[in-house]
């Protein structure tokens, strides 16, 4: 079915698009050891969407053992086939990218454009590292005539990916990927809000050719089944994307093992903007940094750093251009759509009302909302709050919501304290029209990716990471390969 004949389905039966039921485990889909499911729910309507299976350690087991044989296939499959099955999987992807956003959009709330965009970046990464899977070759350094030496690259083994609720396809595929590339299986442990495009993609995966077992999912909440996964001696390396308070812990569960970690752990990204910069372009980047996807998203431009003498004249333009965002069922691709559960809702309310409570200017927003069409689902106003300081809760804690954090600087040195004024340190954005001066603040602030003049600039090609509380490793981009690969250093003499 097309995109629009699926969307006016849904809207006419309340029936979602064929969503895979049970865990994905062998190359098929099984139901929980214990037979429990678990309700995931339609942001935008806060209603139940399906069922899923509520996987446990049992289950869990089941897939590292599939997994554990997955990838002694998986490793012996020459280095030009895994390019080959990798290039099929996106054209896999691409053909059935109707159907995956349409889910996606359901299943986290937000606007069909987004998911649409997650899915053919997630084919997109699969055409990249598909290029990089038969390029991982080691070295030959040269120790003299008495001995030949060469180095190999080879898969590390069994992976586990724990992926969040606000991309649940891209930050997936954005880990399984180079994993497959590098030769390892992967089990995945998808967030039990937004289950179902991880096993609609493991579906497809085997469809394209992967090997029964190399991909395996088990979902379920994160005590009941992400914890028993990262735990397990068998896993070699766990990528995780999620809280500091849970990043911590993964950190406690993998080191008896001493087990690969990458920690992708969110982030309070300052945008800063200096006197010399386009008022229009600055309102524009910053709101689409902090208000794409409700503004959860861990990379989000959460503050706006404005030299004071262009503040009045930027924070006018964006109160304006906020407002006039529109807000709705993602299915209906507005401008805004849906927060991802109502627990998250309340978190997000809590902060904005605690602002205003402490006398903080709230400029726009500031309260939750619904669909304008129904009166139904999980929505916040996109807010802006002005001339935070340096303490304030707003501006240190990660809020993970349509909620802007403006503050005023008035020199280089002011703008440098304050973007690296939080425990966060995964992107910035710079906005000026002097290079010299963007080479310095870029090499000034402590962030993984820095930008200038467009905050989402970059791509697939580049590293994405972060520093400090924002986590450690890298994934996209050729860096992304390294957790997944170990060198072996191999030594002849004559």
């Amino acid at each position: 079915m097309t995109t629009d004949a699926l969307v006016e389905t849904y809207f006419r039966t309340g029936t979602p698009p064929d969503l895979p039921q049970g865990h994905f485990i062998d190359g098929e889909l099984a139901p929980a050891a214990s037979g429990r499911t678990m309700d995931s729910f339609d942001p935008a309507m806060g209603e139940i969407l399906g069922t899923f299976a509520a996987g446990d350690g049992e289950d869990v087991g089941r897939a590292l053992s599939s997994s554990v044989r997955g990838f002694e296939t998986w490793r012996r499959v020459p280095p030009a086939e895994r390019t080959r099955t990798l290039f099929r999987i996106a054209e896999a992807l691409r053909a059935d990218a109707d159907r995956l956003s349409v889910i996606e959009t359901l299943d986290s709330g937000k606007t069909l454009a987004e998911a649409r965009g997650d899915v053919m970046g997630s084919a997109r990464l699969f055409e990249y590292y598909a290029g990089a899977a038969d390029k991982l070759d080691g070295r030959a350094p040269n120790l003299g005539n008495d001995y030949t030496a060469f180095t190999l690259r080879e898969p590390v083994g069994v992976t586990a990916h724990i992926v969040p609720w606000n991309y649940p396809t891209s930050t997936l595929v954005r880990g399984i990927a180079p994993a497959l590339a590098a030769g390892c299986s992967a089990v995945v442990k998808p967030a039990e809000t937004t289950p179902f495009t991880a096993l609609a993609i493991a579906e497809i995966l085997v469809k394209a050719g992967l090997p029964a077992g190399v991909v395996n999912v088990v979902t379920g909440t994160g005590s009941e089944a992400g914890a028993p996964l990262v735990a397990d001696p068998r896993v070699r390396h766990v990528t995780f994307t999620g809280s500091v308070a849970t990043g911590t812990r993964v950190m406690q569960a993998v080191a008896p093992n001493v087990t690969g970690l990458t920690l992708e752990l969110g982030g309070k990204s300052p945008l800063v903007a200096f006197d010399d910069a386009d008022v229009e372009a600055v309102a524009d980047g910053a709101l689409w940094a902090i208000f794409s996807n409700a503004g959860q998203i861990c990379s989000a431009g959460s503050r706006l750093l404005v030299h004071r003498n262009l503040h009045e004249a930027v924070v006018a333009r964006l109160v304006e251009k906020a407002r006039a965002l529109k807000h709705g069922h993602g299915l209906r691709d507005p401008d805004m759509g849906a927060i991802n559960s109502a627990g998250h809702l309340d978190r997000i309310a809590g902060f904005v009302d605690r602002a205003r409570a402490r006398g903080v200017d709230v400029l726009c927003g500031g309260e939750t909302v619904t669909d304008p069409e129904t009166g139904k689902g999980w929505f916040y106003a996109p807010t802006v709050l002005d001339r935070l300081g340096p303490d304030d809760e707003a501006v240190l804690q990660e809020i993970f919501g349509p909620v802007l954090a403006v503050q005023v600087f008035d020199t280089e040195e002011d703008a440098i304290r304050l973007a690296n004024g939080t425990d966060y340190a995964l992107n910035a954005g710079i906005y000026t029209r002097d290079t010299g001066r963007a080479m310095r603040m870029a090499r000034a602030i402590d962030a993984g990716q820095v930008t200038v003049n467009d905050y989402w600039a970059g791509g697939i090609e580049l590293p994405f990471g972060g520093n400090r509380k924002s986590g450690f490793g890298r994934e996209k981009g050729l860096e992304g390969l390294d957790a997944y690969t170990r060198a072996k250093a191999i030594t002849l003499a004559a």
